[in-house]
């Protein structure tokens, strides 16, 4: 089984060129199966069937593996498969028609436009990590980047005059998404102190040092900037969430928030109406007159 893991995820890095995230990611679930099969007897993948896949499945679910967890986990068995169909090691997908048990669907957690204001509104130091954390911030917030997306980029991939910003996404797809001037802004005041720091490559954000910042750096100076702003743990994805769910209430145009966020099926946009509705339920509770509807009062 190691032997045809192995083979499958260099086929995954060296031929399909996935990133490195998304490697660790099929390494760590395919492991997972094959070591419960291996504890199973099973010592081969075209020995794994379904009702066995099935079992594990259970299995994982009753140690607390969340549904979207399981759910990774099993389109990871069927890439496997494919690639062992293809080689004429396997003649089966014991995944097919396998899904994981449903869990509850949670919201994004968010952060409401005061909040957000309050988060970037601060007065900023002029020095090097001060000026280039605000920067990080509005452009998270601005464009709705994702951490990978935004610790990617390079200089040449920013237009401050046009105010776009090229990102590569997953996939490898390419958009191109506005900057907002509060954004652009930041940036035109991080930019001559980056180029102090004599860059070793193109990278947009980088340390004082000028190394690229990895995503870890990037989520501490995010935390650090929650903490410090709002007294709460914040993360980049929380900043995406925020960009959606703003938008999304003030335009009411889903297909503009998917090409936005690069979600390539609109399903995955579609929870961000949840969060509108929340709002907009609020907003009846409060202003109707015959809204009082948790009141408590007998008809």
């Amino acid at each position: 089984m190691e032997a045809d893991l192995t083979a499958y995820l260099e086929h995954l890095r060296s031929e399909r060129q996935v990133s490195a995230h998304t490697l660790d990611g099929y390494r760590r679930d395919l492991e997972k199966v094959r070591d419960l099969a291996e504890q199973a007897g099973i010592a081969a993948w075209a020995d794994l069937d379904g009702r066995r896949l099935r079992g594990f499945v259970a299995r994982l679910h009753g140690q607390g593996q969340s549904s979207r967890s399981l759910a990774r986990l099993l389109s990871a068995v069927r890439g496997l498969y494919r690639y062992l169909n293809r080689e004429g090691r396997c003649r089966h997908d014991p995944a097919s028609g396998l899904r994981p048990p449903k869990g509850e669907r949670r919201l994004p957690r968010l952060l409401d436009a005061d909040r957000t204001a309050q988060l970037l509104d601060g007065a900023v130091e002029d020095d090097f990590i001060a000026r280039r954390d605000q920067a990080l911030l509005e452009l998270f917030y601005s464009s709705g980047l994702r951490l990978s997306e935004l610790v990617g980029l390079n200089l040449e991939q920013l237009d401050l005059a046009a105010g776009l910003v090229e990102v590569r996404g997953k996939g490898s797809k390419t958009r191109v998404l506005p900057v907002g001037s509060k954004a652009r802004a930041a940036l035109e005041e991080w930019l001559p102190l980056r180029a102090q720091s004599r860059p070793a490559d193109g990278a947009l954000f980088v340390s004082q040092q000028g190394r690229r910042l990895s995503p870890r750096a990037v989520q501490l100076r995010v935390r650090q900037a929650g903490i410090r702003e709002l007294g709460q743990h914040l993360h980049p994805h929380m900043l995406r969430h925020s960009f959606a769910s703003h938008l999304l209430e003030s335009s009411q145009d889903l297909r503009a928030v998917q090409e936005l966020l690069g979600h390539a099926d609109i399903a995955t946009t579609q929870v961000y109406t949840h969060l509108d509705f929340q709002h907009l339920a609020k907003v009846y509770d409060s202003a109707h007159p015959r809204a009082k509807r948790r009141s408590g009062a007998s008809e």
